[in-house]
Order: structure tokens, then sequence, then C-alpha cells
């Protein structure tokens, strides 16, 4: 419930406007606060409260869980070898991050090819196909009409223990990609860090349900909000 509260907090103090005045400052104050209370928070706390959906555990006495998993486990197999092969491109890519999209369109013709199941990249609340953001992908079980989010995420191999921030959710109300109760996996794909040569050593599928997550305040600009205003000197052309 500490995400619940938190948002809560935020939202009472309505929304910050320009000048200072006492509620953009407490709402500030509330959002920013001490880092620490805003840590620890679940993961499914933070869907249920930015979506309105629950996040599901997997659960290994379920039945259409166990097909999931039994599932899952020889697509991705299959999508591990098919980009190891010689004439994948994703071996030859300079940046690693280049070939996520590679191994979500692999995903989801392995997955289709499975009778009972349907994968598709997770649409947005307006139904229209979004690649950015999170989850990636939606699979459907046609038995059942049960939905799982999965995001496959590209690691090095022996980076289990880092500490460096790698999953993001950011929450969204018109283009939110989290439209039913469902699933969420994460699908971690280890590779070697050999640049330009990139083998796949190997995946592991990691349930949401028990994932706790950080908040970490961010303010941002443009470009054009950066430069929109006229300088007070302006620089020389070369």
């Amino acid at each position: 419930m500490k995400f619940l509260l938190i948002a809560a907090v935020v939202i009472a103090a309505g929304p910050v406007r320009a000048g200072g005045d006492a509620d953009s400052v407490r709402a500030l104050t509330g959002l920013v606060g001490d880092g620490e209370n805003f840590r620890g928070i679940p993961f499914g706390e933070v869907v249920l409260a930015t979506t309105g959906h629950r996040v599901i555990p997997v659960d290994p006495g379920n039945e259409d869980d166990r097909r999931l998993v039994a599932m899952l486990g020889p697509a991705l197999d299959a999508t591990l070898a098919a980009l190891n092969s010689p004439e994948s491109p994703a071996r030859k890519l300079a940046r690693i991050n280049e070939a996520s999209r590679l191994f979500e369109d692999e995903l989801v013709n392995r997955i289709n090819a499975f009778p009972g199941w349907a994968c598709r990249p997770a649409p947005n609340a307006g139904g229209e196909t979004q690649r950015a953001g999170y989850p990636d992908l939606e699979i459907t079980d046609t038995q059942t009409g049960r939905v799982t989010y999965l995001d496959p995420k590209l690691y090095a191999a022996g980076s289990e223990e880092s500490s460096f921030r790698t999953f993001y959710y950011e929450p969204k109300t018109r283009t939110t990609k989290i439209t039913r109760d469902a699933r969420h996996l994460v699908a971690g794909i280890s590779h070697d860090a050999r640049d330009g040569a990139w083998h796949f050593t190997g995946w592991r599928l990691t349930d949401l349900s028990g994932l706790m997550v950080r908040l970490k305040a961010e303010f941002q600009a443009s470009n054009r909000d950066l430069y929109e205003r006229p300088p007070v000197a302006q620089s020389g052309a070369r």
C-alpha cells in the first residue's frame, strides 16, 4: 500500500503551478521527499494504482500457468538458436540494445507457431501498436483468453548482481500498454558482451509479481524548452 499512499499525497496536493505557491511546494516536496520513502514499492501496487489492473502471480500449481511456461521455454530456445546463427543480423550489431527489436520480432513468430497461443507487440489503450515502453509483448492463451505480458531484456552474462537500473516503467494514461489483469514476465537473455560478434548464452524467466521497485524523481526539458528564450549571449558560427 506504500505506493498508493504516496500517490494519494501527491495527487491531493493538486497540480503543480508556477509561482511557488504553497500547493505547488507541497506537491514537489511530497514527490521528491526522502528517497528512502520511494524504495521497496511492490510493482503490483504501482501497476494497480496507475492502470487499475492487477499483476497476477504465476502459480506453479495452476495448469494454465504450467502450459504457459512449457510453451515459453521452447520458444525462447528457438529464438536464441535463430539469433545465434551465423547469418543472424543480431550478431553483427554495434550496440546490443539494437538487438532488442530482433528478439521481440523473433519471439512473436515463435510463440505464434504454437497452437493455442497468440502473440503481438502490446497495443496501447487506444488499440494502436506501440513499440516503445513497457511491456513489449502481449501473449494471449486462446483457450482461456488469459493475457500475459512478456518483456525481453538483454544483459551481459555475469551482471546479474549489478545494481545498475535496467527496468523502467513510466505510467501513462492514454498510451498505457497495460490494459488487462495479467501475468507479467521478463525474459532475461544473457550475452557474452563481445561487441560486433555477440553470442547469446542463455535465458531466464522472472515473474514480476514479487518485484520491488523504486521511484526516481526526474525533471526534464527538451531543446525547444531550453532554447525558445532569447540567449543572454549568442555563440559564434563557424
